[in-house]
């Protein structure tokens, strides 16, 4: 570390307080034209995403996760894989089946949430998400096996597929993710022509417009069949037709968007009461994609609607849909679940979809609440979610419930089995975007990044234990001086935050993305720090009594067996005992605090009713 560029923490937390207690540290204003240095220039047009390998992760909880997901997959026997594609369509089925919901079982009504559910569903997620891996690691297994998957997958591809299955839509979006994601990343030259069979195939047995959830559209009596999920497949359909899959895709894109359920929301009406919630967020994101291949700006102001009416009946983690279920504006029902379900949010798929639908609301609006949300539901839901299984075992709900635990699903290889390995990988392309004049960093999780800037090689690797210390360094490596800007998302509750450049001090705005302008150097040092203050959220406006705990994007989980009578005075002064737990002082004595990747086996409550 240069002598000249270092700022021990100590030395910056005094300078900060002193240079404020003297009234001479500037206060930026927050914006995406917020600035310490330089430039006047108006950005324009959607942030661009950097390529998977563009980032190196060096947080253990995020790797970890990668890591063992993507095990796990590359282990899955092929033929086992396979098996309910081949059956499906009377081939010749060799090798062991996999069970629980993969498993396809003709008669399986009598056990219709055990065995046989929704067989093959999950393939195409898990042929994205090594397709991705591979985008990382370049690892020749991890595409060999990709390609052994599409080849093998291609020689099953029938009418009877879609006929046998209850959910043909549902299995036709997940199967064009695979093969579009085996383009892009791996590189396949046949996945294109695999898609357009597997497409051709499917078209015939899919309904010819978006059909709403429980709507029946087949003569099948048995009410599982009205699950299926026609009206989210426009976002990867368009996705197709910007890979270079052909214009059908775009015109299947805009064939198949759900305007009955966007109209409302581009006019700026909830619709969302009993509506299905995972898939009917996912669908926001064909909105998007409306947006940015159609360029309907009816399509974004619908997106952009429905993430706030979720965003009002989401719990404190971020998470959303208990029971599954969206509610209406102000309904009592969020609260209810905290004693009626333990069914609380569908994790893995839930927080796909969030990340996705705030990945386009960012990169469209710079806007960077939209990183706040998406930071929000990564720490408190999916990165503590239980690892996925070999035997299938799945993590699906979390569980918001007074009495909480974690626990797995009791069917195997549930639909969450198939997102989270595409969770794990997304963190990289969640955490920096890019446009022309430079980069944003939108979460801080430590990290590396590498792009050529102005014919520049720069690195900028952030170092921190955040969200557990509240300042985050950066050092710039650059081939040679390169001007850019970084900009850094200030979230609205780091209230005092401030940064500094190579020990040149400003305080900034919360809410907001800051930008720094300047010519970069190699050894240029960022220091930011976002003072992690508790504060307390209520369940609903309602229910003022009824909050939890946060510390910076942080919610603290009482650990309990019963409910403690708890004073909101003791509950803010919640006492820090270790890195990454707490103790707050109860009418029974001390309760201890942890955040949802530090929660086991134990009980626990999101919420505590205070006085």
């Amino acid at each position: 570390m240069s002598p000249s560029h270092s700022v021990s923490r100590r030395k910056f937390l005094q300078s900060a307080a002193l240079a404020s207690a003297a009234g001479v540290v500037p206060r930026l204003r927050g914006s995406s034209l917020s600035r310490l240095f330089g430039s006047d220039s108006v950005p324009s047009g959607p942030l661009a995403e950097f390529g998977y390998g563009d980032v190196t992760l060096h947080s253990a909880l995020h790797e970890q996760q990668l890591q063992q997901t993507h095990a796990l997959l590359m282990e899955l026997n092929e033929d086992s894989l396979l098996k309910p594609f081949r059956q499906m369509v009377g081939q010749p089925a060799p090798g062991a089946d996999l069970g629980g919901w993969y498993q396809y079982d003709a008669h399986n009504e009598d056990h219709l949430f055990e065995t046989g559910f929704a067989p093959g569903c999950t393939f195409g997620q898990w042929v994205s998400a090594l397709a991705r891996s591979y985008a990382i690691d370049r690892s020749p297994e991890t595409r060999e096996k990709v390609l052994r998957l599409n080849r093998l997958y291609a020689k099953t591809i029938g009418g009877d597929f879609y006929e046998n299955t209850r959910f043909p839509a549902y299995t036709y979006d997940k199967l064009v993710c695979g093969l579009i994601d085996s383009h892009q990343y791996v590189g396949d030259p046949d996945a294109f022509a695999i898609l357009a069979e597997t497409t051709k195939t499917a078209l015939p047995h899919l309904p010819p417009k978006a059909v709403e959830h429980n709507q029946r559209w087949r003569s099948n009596p048995d009410v599982s069949y009205t699950w299926d999920e026609s009206y989210t497949i426009s976002e990867n359909l368009f996705l197709a037709y910007q890979r270079g899959a052909g214009e059908q895709y775009r015109a299947l894109g805009a064939q198949y968007l759900d305007d009955a359920y966007y109209d409302p929301l581009a006019e700026g009406r909830s619709n969302l009461e009993g509506r299905h919630a995972y898939s009917h967020v996912n669908s926001l994101s064909s909105a998007m994609q409306a947006y940015l291949t159609l360029g309907s700006e009816r399509h974004l102001r619908a997106a952009k609607n429905g993430f706030d009416f979720v965003a009002a009946q989401s719990f404190a983690t971020g998470g959303w849909g208990a029971d599954e279920t969206l509610r209406a504006p102000g309904s009592p029902e969020v609260y209810k679940s905290l004693t009626g379900s333990h069914a609380s949010f569908e994790t893995p798929c839930g927080s796909y979809a969030h990340f996705k639908l705030t990945r386009y609301l960012l990169r469209v609006t710079r806007d960077s609440r939209y990183g706040d949300s998406m930071e929000r539901v990564m720490y408190n839901t999916v990165l503590g979610s239980l690892p996925l299984e070999a035997d299938g075992r799945t993590y699906y709900y979390s569980d918001y419930n007074f009495k909480g635990r974690k626990v797995y699903h009791k069917e195997r290889w549930a639909c969450c089995s198939g997102t989270l390995p595409q969770v794990a990988a997304d963190y990289r392309i969640n955490t920096y975007f890019r446009d022309a004049r430079g980069v944003y960093v939108n979460l801080y999780i430590p990290s590396t990044l590498k792009w050529a800037q102005g014919g520049a090689q720069i690195e900028l690797t952030q170092k921190s234990e955040y969200p557990y210390d509240s300042q985050v360094q950066f050092e710039v490596k650059a081939s040679r001086a390169a001007e850019f800007a970084v900009n850094l998302r200030i979230p609205s509750w780091a209230e005092g935050a401030s940064v500094s450049v190579n020990g040149k001090l400003r305080a900034v705005q919360a809410g907001t993305f800051v930008t720094v302008w300047r010519e970069w150097k190699d050894g240029d040092r960022i220091e930011v720090e976002l003072p992690l203050k508790a504060r307390l959220e209520a369940v609903d406006a309602q229910h003022a009594d009824t909050v939890a705990l946060l510390v910076g994007p942080v919610v603290l989980f009482g650990v309990a067996d019963s409910q403690p009578a708890v004073m909101r005075e003791k509950l803010l002064a919640a006492k820090r005992t270790g890195a990454q737990s707490w103790q707050v002082e109860t009418a029974g004595g001390m309760m201890t605090m942890l955040p949802f990747t530090g929660i086991a086996e134990e009980q626990y409550s999101t919420y505590l009713r205070v006085t």
